[in-house]
Formats: structure tokens, C-alpha cells, sequence
């Protein structure tokens, strides 16, 4: 070191102190990267690391990390050879084949990241491995830092005011991305995921792709839960809730023939009915099951815990569906009150449970790739989820209605 002072070659100098200093940043892989992560090798094609649900959850959680950085890199102005973000995907194999750009400001909003044949060739990986998607549509959240933190909160408020996002050029970008995904490799072949406001743009297009039948891995971490529509739409459940107890308690008692005739009516159909309604959840919405991680602690997205006791103004509704719930949230009761006879899934809820988290901490990307991190899934059905889906369960409707109408 000294003779290259005495030399003159400061240049030198300073690309070692830049190295040096990239190596020691915050955000490089080795800092603060997953710990004692298993790399893939020739074991995986007989045991594979992927249909570990940590490890998947890790590698995932690592692709959006990546996709915060390449924006980073970008508003730094990093080369390719001190670029942060590549240390994120490289060492599980995959490449980056597209980013995705918002044309408002030029950020990196996403990426395509895909399997890295010849790189897990290198360490005599001759194949995939079995549960590793060959494409990942990683999004992620705010970022507020730079020009893009303008864009990024002007699509928080959209959400915030509407619950919607499909006014953003991001989500006509990343359904465009996820569609031609799926069309390269097949749907079962590709997985979608984001953070916070990402999370949000990967729910809402995965289940833009859902309602065309083509069913995505979809995981979320920390997805948005709160909104003004929501809140309005929570109070005028709870008036149409108090005003039917009201009607209810000054009701004379019904006719008798009239009682007899509904009860007839009713049960005539039910049995077709409950049939039709099987078959149709089964092949319209019993395959999509998006992957949901929560942190009680966490604002912005600890309303996905608020249980849905049944029905979508969430009203206990005795003696149905007590256990449907037990370990995973299940579709929503139909209209005459079952299940569909299906009980299939909405939707998985991970969340952590931790007191007295900060809010940083409880939102924060790192805590899904922590081996500390301490899961479970909900016991409850999540009256937010039921609602998030619910639009896929009235096309389900729709095509009984159909049904019913081609029989007469």
C-alpha cells in the first residue's frame, strides 16, 4: 500500500478504499444476507432445498431485497462490478432478464429473474431443482429515497384512498410481465411476489391472472391492509348491521304458508345447487392460493389477522364452518350459507407474533429471511382476505347463474 502512495497512483488508492467501502455496506449480501443458507449442489436434485417452506420463503424475501437495490444501484450510478444487487439472486442460481420500468421517472419498480442453467451447471446442478420456479416477477415497496419516493407514495395513496391500483402504470407493467412469463414457461412454472406496496401490485395481478384461469405462486410479504374505502365500507356494514337487529326485534312473525313455500322453494334446488357450486369453485378459484406474511406489530398490513367469523359483513354465523379454519383460510360461505361443499382455500397466512416491535422493524423486508423469524399459520379465516377475493368467488356465481340458465 505504501508504494503505490509513493508511486503517485492514487487512483489506485481510492478504487481500493471504494471496494473496501462496498464490501462493508449495509445493505451487501454478506452483511446482511440470510445466515447459514444452504447452497445449492448436486443434493438438491434428489432432496431439494426449494420444498423447504423457509427456504423458499428466504429466497423469495431476497428477490424483492434485490429488486430495492437494482434502484439503488441505479440512483448511485453503480457499475456492474460494485453493483449491490446481483449478490442477491447469484448465489441461488438465477439471472436478471428483465427490469421493470416506471415511465414516469425511469425507476426500477421490478424484475424478471429466471433459473441460471448454466451457472447451477457450474456447481453440477444438471437440473432444476424440484419446486424452484424457473421465473420470479419480484415488485417491491416504497422506497423513500430520491425521485422515485414521489411516484411510490403517489401509488400508496392510491391504494389508501381507492384499495385499488389498477390506475398505476405499474400494474398494467407487471401484469404484461407476469402474462408473458406464464406464456414462456407455464404458469406452474412461475411465481409472483412484493413487499408492502409491491405486495400489493402482486395481489392484484395475480388475481387479474386468476379470474382468466391461469393460476400463479403468488407470495406476500407485508401487503398493504388499510385504506379510507375500507374504513367507509367497515362502518356501513356495521349500520346495516345494527338497522337489520333493529328490523328484526319490531318484525311481527311471519305467515306460516309463506314460511312453507320458501322452505320449499329453497330445497327444491339445493341439491343441484350445492353440486354446481363444488364444481364450479373447484375449477374457477380452488387453485390459486396466494401466500400471505404478516407481523401483528406491522400498521399497514395487521388487518389481514381480523378473523371473518362468516359472511362478508362478518357475522358470526352459528354452527357453520367451525372448523374450517383450523390451519389455513378457507373460500367464503355461499349464499345459502355453505361452504360450496369444497372448503377450499383462500388463501395461507403466516404471521409473526412478537411484543413490542417497532414499526420499521415489524415492516421491514429482513425479518422473512431471519433465522429467528417465528411463523405460524393463522386458526382463523381472515375477513380481509375474503374480501381481497371476493370478485373471484362472484365469477364463480356468475357462471352458476349461467349454468342454471342454460338447464331451463
Amino acid at each position: 500500500m505504501e508504494k503505490l502512495v509513493s508511486d503517485g497512483d492514487g487512483e489506485i488508492l481510492n478504487q481500493v478504499d471504494k471496494v473496501e467501502e462496498d464490501e462493508a455496506h449495509p445493505y451487501a449480501f454478506h452483511v446482511s444476507g440470510p445466515r447459514n443458507l444452504t447452497t445449492l449442489n448436486w443434493r438438491d436434485l434428489i432432496n431439494s432445498s426449494w420444498k423447504d417452506p423457509n427456504y423458499k420463503r428466504t429466497v423469495i424475501a431476497c428477490f424483492i431485497q434485490a429488486v430495492y437495490l437494482l434502484e439503488l444501484d441505479r440512483q448511485e450510478n453503480r457499475s456492474q462490478s460494485n453493483a449491490l444487487a446481483p449478490h442477491w439472486w447469484i448465489p441461488f442460481k438465477y439471472k436478471l432478464t428483465k427490469t421493470l420500468i416506471d415511465e414516469r421517472d425511469g425507476s426500477i419498480f421490478g424484475a424478471i429473474l429466471e433459473w441460471d442453467r448454466s451457472a447451477a451447471m457450474a456447481d453440477f446442478v444438471l437440473i432444476r431443482p424440484s419446486g424452484a420456479p424457473k421465473a420470479v416477477l419480484a415488485l417491491r415497496g416504497t422506497l423513500l429515497k430520491g425521485p422515485t419516493m414521489r411516484r411510490d407514495i403517489e401509488d400508496d395513496l392510491r391504494f389508501l384512498a381507492w384499495e385499488s391500483l389498477k390506475g398505476s402504470v405499474r400494474f398494467g407493467s407487471a401484469l404484461e410481465a407476469l402474462r408473458s412469463a406464464c406464456d414462456a414457461y407455464g404458469s406452474s412454472n412461475v411465481c409472483v411476489s412484493g413487499h408492502s406496496l409491491g405486495a400489493g401490485f402482486a395481489l392484484q395481478v395475480g388475481k387479474a391472472l386468476a379470474k382468466e384461469g391461469v393460476y400463479v405462486d403468488t407470495h406476500l410479504f407485508n401487503p398493504p391492509s388499510v385504506s379510507i374505502a375500507m374504513s367507509f365500507r367497515n362502518i356501513g356494514e356495521k349500520a346495516e348491521f345494527l338497522w337489520k337487529k333493529v328490523k328484526k326485534s319490531f318484525a311481527s312473525n311471519p305467515d306460516p304458508e309463506d314460511g312453507k313455500n320458501n322452505h320449499v322453494g329453497l330445497e327444491s334446488g339445493s341439491g343441484l345447487s350445492s353440486w354446481m357450486t363444488g364444481l364450479t369453485s373447484w375449477k374457477g378459484t380452488g387453485r390459486w392460493v396466494p401466500h400471505l406474511y404478516v407481523n401483528n406489530s406491522d400498521y399497514i398490513c395487521c388487518s389481514y389477522t381480523d378473523p371473518d367469523h362468516g359472511g362478508d359483513d362478518g357475522r358470526a354465523r352459528e354452527g357453520e364452518g367451525a372448523g374450517d379454519g383450523d390451519k389455513e383460510n378457507v373460500r367464503p360461505m355461499n349464499g345459502n350459507g355453505s361452504s360450496g361443499g369444497s372448503g377450499q382455500t383462500a388463501a395461507k397466512l403466516f404471521v409473526v407474533r412478537k411484543e413490542k416491535q417497532r414499526f420499521m422493524e415489524a415492516h421491514g423486508l429482513e425479518q422473512w429471511w431471519s433465522s429467528d423469524a417465528e411463523l405460524q399459520l393463522t386458526i382463523h379465516n381472515s375477513k380481509l382476505i375474503t374480501r381481497q377475493l371476493k370478485s373471484l368467488y362472484n365469477v364463480a356465481s356468475t357462471q352458476i347463474a349461467q349454468g342454471k340458465g342454460k338447464l331451463k
